[in-house]
């Protein structure tokens, strides 16, 4: 990290005992002897993939999840030595570097399992692979009927090893009867096509399929191996769903103010001049805008954090920069907040693990999409700063 972007007013915090406590909670749901992979694609969910990983390994998880090839690279170079899962297909130009950093992919189809074949046959190692079952996601897997068939293919090769067996779901974590009923159509049908596998004289390896929401909700379902993701950062994937353990947010966007200045009433503020003051205003900006993943949609929409009071946000955001409604003397919102003493410079808290401030889901649900995201969009120019 360049020093310049460690003193950037704009930054994440990363709460590690926060990640720490969010694993304590996911042990703490399943049994002393299931194995944990923790999801680390997507930069950590935009928490940085190495250091949360180190954390996770250090707390004793036993392998770690990626999407892209180049992830399981950085791992790899950054020294990580534990098994890395690769949850997505691969490009035909990517295969080497599944064998190079000695990743273990999801296979769905013959066809691509042939080909992993052959890219570990040219580095004469075996590689380790996870036959990925569709049993209701629709993304990639195979029909169930045909696992038995490719499970052998695996087997008999000399260049691969059945390492696992696995599916995915897709309404785990919601509370309809309509979905859990789906959910558990899904779990029958997984273990009654594990047992397939067995029949034709393969062995599956390890059988995993729980997602967040499973690990909470479907204990049925943890089998040998969990894979959490959004739960170890700290939030539920529903905010709906029943909430078995206390979680606490791993990340803290904060900024602070840069520059402040009143405004008379019916004046407006920023692209679009969306929103007008009603009442003489305090106007303050920070330098964090939608190109630092601060989601536009958020204009005039969200609160800001600043000395434990709530503001909101006043017009549009910008790319670079965004304005907070500091308040009006006389106005009834702001009857007992005293702006006079605010200056530039003051820490600005826009989403995260302190009490009084959003948290990822609120800024979800205010735009309509799942905390996921919001943590994901936080871009690479925000320093991560690790406490």
């Amino acid at each position: 990290m360049l020093p310049e972007m460690e003193k950037r007013a704009t930054k994440a915090l990363i709460y590690t005992d926060n990640l720490r406590h969010n694993l304590k909670a996911v042990k703490s749901l399943i049994k002393a002897e299931t194995k944990i992979c923790g999801a680390v694609k997507a930069d950590g969910y935009g928490h940085g993939a190495v250091e949360v990983s180190k954390i996770l390994l250090a707390e004793g998880i036993d392998c770690l999840g990626v999407s892209a090839v180049s992830e399981g690279g950085e791992l790899r170079e950054a020294g990580i030595k534990a098994p890395i899962l690769l949850f997505g297909h691969a490009d035909p130009d990517e295969l080497a570097g599944i064998c190079r950093w000695k990743l273990q992919p999801f296979a769905g189809t013959l066809s691509y399992i042939k080909s992993l074949e052959k890219a570990a046959e040219k580095t004469g190692k075996t590689l380790k692979i996870h036959l990925k079952v569709d049993t209701g996601m629709g993304r990639i897997g195979c029909p169930p009927a045909e696992a038995p068939e490719i499970g052998a293919y695996i087997q008999a090769s000399p260049f691969l090893k059945l390492q696992g067996t696995c599916t995915h779901f897709p309404v785990s974590d919601s509370i309809s009867k309509e979905d859990r009923e789906f959910t558990a159509e899904q779990i029958h049908l997984f273990l009654h096509t594990v047992d397939e596998v067995r029949r034709a004289g393969v062995d599956p390896g390890l059988i995993h399929a729980a997602n967040s929401g499973a690990v909470a909700s479907w204990p049925d379902a943890h089998f040998d191996m969990v894979r959490p993701g959004i739960i170890l950062y700290g939030y539920y994937p529903d905010p709906a769903m029943k909430r078995p353990r206390q979680l606490k947010p791993v990340m803290q966007l904060e900024s602070s103010i840069s520059f402040l200045k009143e405004i008379e009433a019916g004046k407006s503020v920023s692209y679009g001049r969306s929103w007008v003051s009603r009442k003489r205003s305090l106007i303050g900006t920070i330098p964090v805008g939608y190109a630092d993943g601060y989601n536009r949609l958020l204009s005039n929409r969200a609160e800001v954090v600043i000395r434990g009071k709530r503001y909101p946000l006043a017009g549009r955001i910008c790319m670079d920069q965004t304005m907070i409604d500091l308040g009006s003397p006389g106005d009834e919102k702001f009857e007992n907040r005293d702006y006079s003493d605010i200056t530039v410079g003051e820490k600005v808290i826009l989403f995260g693990q302190d009490e009084s401030a959003p948290c990822a889901q609120e800024l979800g649900m205010i735009t309509g999409t799942i905390p996921y995201e919001v943590t994901c969009a936080v871009s690479k120019r925000v320093p991560r700063i690790y406490l």
